[in-house]
């Protein structure tokens, strides 16, 4: 059975600008029209309609890169955790995401592919995309709050193995100046994965040649990587700034104030753009937890509102929600519909998933969120359903 909804009385937010009091609409899972006088509506009859009085109407968010919530972790490997997590981060306005695991076990990651690809987490909450591999090429010099226990050198029979045996690993994130991964790169590629640089001492030189290889994104910029730094007397560039220089590299950034403090947040936007800026937030089991903070891994605390090495070496990853995110670059002095394309349409693209997701658009997902000035949001709807 064909089911029409409407939401009507919108400021719909698209890549172009705001449409005042606009009307979206929907049949099942997939939009139909947009428009600015609901009156002229070509479709008519309409089981449900939502009157927002004003409220922006805008494109669920795509999280490529979150690791927990609702004091679970997606290392848990059990569908239950991963129920939790979607069901936690789609309250806070994420429709689809990427399940992130840090650097981890074998067993772990067979565990968690066997989830993903036996469709084994159905419960309610945001779309599972498939998994974001965090590791375990990185570089130990640059590991933060990852295990070193699991940190490896890539290993051709593995990755070709785990790239054979699944389609579920949409992205791998791994050090691009470490022996062999050029060559993990060109063929994780081929098979389809977005590879990004991550975790890394790389120069201009490195990134440079990463990126000719197949390396196209960069996890967590700023986080986890050099920048320009002295050597003796003498300054050179770090990863950062061999990014910056690289047209072609995509970049995320954790949009929570803390791990890119907001001035940075400006300067990245300035310089890549909203089309080539994803948010992410690279949260842990702490996100979307109500008076308690708990941890997944025991070296860390969550305190002054961000999840930190205990010993005070490292961030450990954030505690940030969608909804967050948005606030943060708002704050920021980055405009509404830009932050919508970094949370939404630039990630959306950046997996290969545009035609169907990242904008409201008729003939994409009806992956819609609707929230108020302070970001608070009040609907969600995850292709067309409405999330109790």
């Amino acid at each position: 059975m064909n089911i029409t909804q409407r939401i009507t009385g919108a400021r719909i937010v698209t890549p172009k600008g705001i449409i005042p009091n606009g009307f979206i609409t929907w049949i099942d899972g997939t939009i139909v029209e947009i428009g600015t006088d609901v009156s002229q509506a070509t479709v008519v009859e309409c089981q449900r309609e939502y009157d927002v009085n004003g409220a922006y109407v805008a494109p669920g968010c795509i999280d490529m890169h979150v690791h927990g919530a609702a004091g679970h972790d997606f290392m848990e490997a059990t569908p239950q955790a991963f129920d939790a997590i979607r069901l936690a981060h789609a309250r806070h306005g994420t429709t689809s995401m990427l399940a992130t695991l840090a650097v981890s076990p074998p067993e772990v990651i067979d565990s968690c592919i066997t989830i993903v690809d036996s469709r084994l987490s159905q419960g309610k909450g945001a779309q599972l995309l498939g998994l974001h591999l965090e590791g375990n090429y990185i570089n130990p010099l640059m590991k933060g709050a990852q295990d070193p226990t699991y940190i490896t050198l890539p290993q051709p029979d593995e990755y070709q193995a785990l790239l054979c045996r699944t389609r579920s690993i949409r992205r791998w994130s791994a050090a691009p100046e470490l022996p062999g991964a050029l060559e993990f790169a060109r063929y994780a590629r081929l098979q389809g994965t977005v590879v990004a640089l991550a975790h890394t001492c790389a120069d201009y030189a490195q990134v440079r040649a990463a990126y000719e290889a197949g390396f196209t994104h960069a996890t967590h910029f700023y986080n986890a990587m050099t920048t320009v730094h002295k050597e003796g007397i003498y300054k050179h560039e770090g990863t950062v700034e061999g990014v910056y220089l690289t047209d072609g590299i995509t970049v995320e950034v954790i949009a929570d104030g803390i791990h890119v403090p907001p001035a940075l947040l400006r300067l990245v936007h300035k310089l890549k753009g909203a089309s080539r800026t994803a948010l992410v937030t690279d949260a842990m089991c702490a996100a979307a937890c109500e008076g308690t903070t708990p941890v997944f891994d025991a070296r860390t605390v969550v305190e002054d509102g961000v999840c930190k090495m205990a010993d005070g070496s490292a961030l450990a990853g954030s505690i940030a929600t969608a909804d967050v995110l948005i606030r943060t670059m708002l704050q920021a002095g980055i405009p509404l519909p830009e932050v919508m394309r970094m949370a939404a349409d630039t990630p959306a693209r950046i997996l290969g998933i545009d035609d169907k997701k990242g904008t409201l658009t008729p003939g994409k997902d009806a992956d819609i969120i609707v929230f108020d000035d302070d970001i608070r949001i009040s609907y969600v709807f995850i292709r067309g359903q409405l999330l109790a």
